[in-house]
């Protein structure tokens, strides 16, 4: 069993910056890929991006490669998605998910989740 609380959400300005984070309960968590996906009102929910076990491997929605960093703490059980250069599409509640296979298609693990607002 996984636990997973996100923080870090909040109201931005367009072009701003935040930092999400998510932390995670267990002692096996540095063998679980790491996910963050989120969702707008109206929409489903859309991956955004991934981290493998060692975090050497990370994977990318097209809308945000380039502005968004995933990234992960493995000795304090945390993984990180920073968010630059914020658009008013960003606008979700974004959510952390955790998996214990290597490039998984669905997560067994989810956080209830972290508003983020981006004002124009």
């Amino acid at each position: 069993q996984v636990h997973l609380v996100e923080s870090g959400g909040g109201l931005v300005q367009a072009g701003g910056s935040l930092r999400l984070s998510c932390a995670a309960s267990g002692r096996t968590f540095s063998t679980y890929t790491m996910g963050w996906f989120r969702q707008a009102p109206g929409k489903e929910r859309e991956f955004v991006a991934a981290i493998g076990w060692g975090g050497d491997s990370t994977y990318y929605a097209d809308s945000v490669k380039g502005r968004f960093t995933i990234s992960r703490d493995n000795a304090e059980n945390t993984v990180y998605l920073q968010m630059n250069t914020l658009k008013p599409e960003d606008t979700a509640v974004y959510y952390c998910a955790a998996d214990p296979r290597r490039l998984p298609l669905t997560y067994d693990y989810w956080g209830h989740g972290t508003q983020v607002t981006v004002s124009s």
